[in-house]
C-alpha cells in the first residue's frame, strides 16, 4: 500500500484555502472575543419584544450573531479534520462547540415573548417591510401558536427535556458497548463480529460465511429481544406524551409540523411505495438469478450481483468527469465547478490523521463552501465528488441569493441537490461509456441505490408509522408486536423471490434511526424527488433547468416541501413516485438485456 503523503507534501491546489475565512488563527480569536462581547448586546431586548422595531433589532442581531458562530465552527472543526492529533485545533473546536450552549441560553428569551403576544399582535408586526426578511420566521411562529402552552406548563416541558433524549441514549449505551456480539470463525480464523464487520461480512462472496455472520449477529439480539422492545415502546410513548402535551392530532402531525412538510407526504409516499412493490419483487427474483443461487437469502441482499469494472482514473480526471456529466445543468454551473476545482473550495487526499470520508460544510458568510475527500480511484470516489459539490452548490447557490436570515435550507431538501448530481452523472456514463462490464456494474448500482434508500427507508417509515397509530390507539406494544410487524413488512417489502429467514425479524431492534422518530423517510422522499428533477433536467426542458436553480437558490425562504414542488417535485402527489418507478423499471429491464 502506498504510503501517505504529509500535508506539507501535497499540492496547494489541492487543499481547501481555509484562509478564506481567517487569514490566521490569531483573527479567528479576535473574532471569538468580538462574539461574546456582541453576545451580551441580545439582553437589551428581553421584554421589550413588543413592536417591529425592537423585534428587527433583537432578530437581527440574532443573526448576525449566528452568522458569526457559524462562521468560528466551521474554521475551527475543518482545521481540526485536517489533523484530529492536533490537541490545538482540538480546543479551538471545543471552546466553540460550548459557545453555542451560551448562545441557545442568550437567545432563548426571543421565541416565548413573541409567542406571548397576540396572534393580531404578531401578525402586524409581520406585516411591516422591514421585517420582510424574517417573515417566514414570524410566520411559522404565528401558525405554531395554537401549539405553545402557557408559561408554567411550558416550564415543566422544558423541566423534562433532560429525559427526552434518555431512551436514545439507553439504546447505545446496549447496542454500541454492552450487546454480546459473539466471535465467528471464517477460514479457520476468529473474528470478532462488531457492527461494521456485519456491514463487510455480508458483502463477502462466500454465502456460507454471509449466513454465519447473519446466524450469529442476530443471535445477540435475540437474547435482547425484550429488553429492545422496552426500550422501544419506552420511545414511541414519550412521543405521543409530548405530541398530546402540544394538542396535535397524531405524533406524524407533531413531527412534520416541526418541518413544515404536510403529513399528507409521508402518507403518499409509503402508498406510492407499496403500490411500486411489484418492480421491487422483479429486482429480487433478477438479484437471485445473477448471483447463480437456488435459494436468495436475506443475508444476499447486499453482496454485489456485478463483479464489474472499477473507474480507476486520476482525482484531475475523475473531477473532468463530473464536469462533464453535469453539463445538462448549464454554462454557469459547469463555470461554478471549475473556480471550485481551482480556488480552494476542496481538501482532496487522504492525509495522516486527517478525517476519514467526505463531506461539505458551509458558513452563510464565508465566500464559499468547503469540501473534505479522500480521493481513491474508485468509482465510489467520483461519484462522491458529484454528491459533495452537489451540496456545495446548494449552499453556495443559497448563501449569495437569500439573506443571512433565509440562507440555510431544511434537512428535508439537504440530499436532493448532491443526489441530482449523481443522476445525472450515472446517466452520462452509462450513455458515454463502451465498457458493457462498466455499464452492469452501473445499472446494479443505481437499482441498489434505490432499493436501500427508497424501498428499505419507506418500509422503516411504514413501521415506525404502524407503531405510533397503535400506541395511539391504546394498544399494547410488546416484543412480539414489534417482531411481527416487521416480519409482516419485510415480506410484503421483499416478495417471493427470498428465503424471509426467521432472525429478520428482529432487524427493527438494531436501527438506530427508529430513535430519531419519522426522520428515515427524509432518506426515501429526497432520492425521489432528485430522480424526478434530474429526469426533468435531462428531458432538455429549460423551464425544468429554471425551476431547478429557483430551488438552489430558495434556501430556507419557504416551507422545503412548497420549495420541492415549486421546482417540480410535489411529495404529496404519486406523481414523483410514479417516475421513480418508471425510472426502476427501465434501469431493471437494462440490467436483464446486459446480463
Amino acid at each position: 500500500m502506498e504510503k501517505l503523503k504529509t500535508r506539507d507534501q501535497i499540492a496547494a491546489a489541492d487543499k481547501w484555502q481555509l484562509e478564506d475565512m481567517f487569514a490566521t488563527d490569531e483573527a479567528w480569536e479576535q473574532s471569538l472575543a468580538e462574539f461574546k462581547t456582541e453576545l451580551l448586546r441580545l439582553g437589551a431586548y428581553k421584554g421589550i419584544l413588543k413592536n417591529a422595531k425592537a423585534v428587527k433589532g433583537c432578530l437581527s442581531l440574532t443573526t448576525q450573531l449566528e452568522s458569526k458562530i457559524e462562521l468560528l465552527y466551521v474554521y475551527a472543526h475543518a482545521r481540526f479534520d485536517e489533523n484530529n492529533l492536533s490537541d490545538k485545533y482540538m480546543k479551538m473546536h471545543n471552546v466553540v462547540r460550548a459557545l453555542f450552549a451560551d448562545f441557545a441560553e442568550a437567545v432563548s428569551f426571543v421565541e416565548p415573548e413573541l409567542s406571548a403576544l397576540s396572534k393580531e399582535k404578531l401578525e402586524a408586526i409581520a406585516a411591516n417591510k422591514m421585517l420582510k426578511d424574517y417573515d417566514y420566521y414570524l410566520k411559522r411562529l404565528i401558525d405554531g401558536k395554537p401549539h405553545i402552552l402557557s408559561a408554567a406548563e411550558e416550564k415543566l416541558l422544558a423541566q423534562s427535556g433532560n429525559f427526552a433524549s434518555m431512551f436514545q441514549q439507553i439504546f447505545f449505551i446496549i447496542n454500541d458497548a454492552e450487546l454480546a456480539l459473539p466471535e465467528i470463525e471464517i477460514n479457520g480464523e476468529k473474528t470478532q463480529l462488531t457492527h461494521g464487520a456485519y456491514q463487510i461480512l455480508l458483502t463477502n462472496t462466500d454465502q456460507a460465511v454471509r449466513e454465519k455472520t447473519f446466524k450469529e449477529y442476530y443471535s445477540a439480539f435475540i437474547k435482547k429481544n425484550n429488553t429492545f422492545a422496552t426500550i422501544y415502546s419506552a420511545e414511541v410513548l414519550k412521543n405521543i406524551f409530548y405530541s398530546r402535551a402540544r394538542k396535535y392530532a397524531s405524533y406524524l402531525d407533531s413531527t412534520l409540523w416541526g418541518e413544515d412538510v404536510p403529513a399528507a407526504v409521508y402518507k403518499t409516499l409509503i402508498s406510492s411505495v407499496d403500490a411500486a412493490l411489484p418492480a421491487m419483487h422483479e429486482y429480487v427474483h433478477l438479484r437471485k438469478k445473477l448471483l447463480g443461487l437456488e435459494k436468495l437469502n436475506m443475508y444476499d441482499m447486499y453482496v454485489s450481483v456485478i463483479e464489474g469494472a472499477e473507474l480507476k482514473l486520476s482525482y484531475k480526471d475523475a473531477y473532468k468527469l463530473v464536469v462533464e456529466g453535469l453539463v445538462p445543468l448549464g454554462e454557469e454551473y459547469s463555470r461554478m465547478l471549475k473556480k471550485a476545482y481551482k480556488t480552494g473550495w476542496i481538501d482532496v487526499y487522504e492525509t495522516p490523521a486527517k478525517r476519514s470520508g467526505a463531506y461539505c460544510t458551509h458558513a452563510k458568510t464565508a465566500q464559499h463552501p468547503y469540501v473534505l475527500l479522500n480521493y481513491k480511484k474508485t468509482t465510489h470516489d467520483v461519484f462522491t465528488i458529484a454528491h459533495e459539490m452537489g451540496h456545495a452548490m446548494h449552499s453556495y447557490y443559497s448563501s449569495k441569493t437569500q439573506p443571512e436570515s433565509k440562507a440555510d435550507y431544511k434537512i428535508f431538501v439537504a440530499e436532493v441537490a448532491s443526489t441530482v448530481n449523481e443522476m445525472l452523472l450515472l446517466s452520462h456514463i452509462l450513455k458515454t461509456t463502451a465498457d458493457t462490464d462498466l455499464k452492469k456494474s452501473l445499472l446494479a448500482y443505481k437499482l441498489d441505490m434505490i432499493r436501500t434508500t427508497i424501498f428499505r427507508q419507506t418500509m422503516f417509515s411504514e413501521f415506525e408509522l404502524m407503531m405510533h397509530e397503535a400506541a395511539e390507539r391504546g394498544e399494547p406494544l410488546t416484543a412480539q408486536v414489534f417482531n411481527d410487524a416487521y416480519y409482516g413488512l419485510n415480506k410484503k417489502y421483499y416478495g417471493s423471490g427470498v428465503e424471509h429467514n426467521d432472525e429478520i425479524k428482529y432487524e427493527w431492534s438494531r436501527i438506530p434511526h427508529f430513535y430519531m422518530s419519522f426522520y428515515v423517510y427524509k432518506y426515501a422522499t429526497g432520492l425521489t424527488a432528485a430522480i424526478k428533477l434530474s429526469e426533468d433536467i435531462l428531458s432538455g426542458d429549460e423551464a425544468a433547468l429554471k425551476r431547478y436553480f429557483n430551488f438552489l437558490k430558495a434556501g430556507g425562504s419557504k416551507s422545503p416541501y412548497e420549495i420541492l414542488k415549486d421546482a417540480g417535485a410535489d411529495l404529496a402527489t404519486a406523481a414523483p413516485y410514479q417516475k421513480l418507478a418508471e425510472v426502476f423499471n427501465n434501469t431493471l429491464n437494462e440490467l436483464k438485456k446486459l446480463a
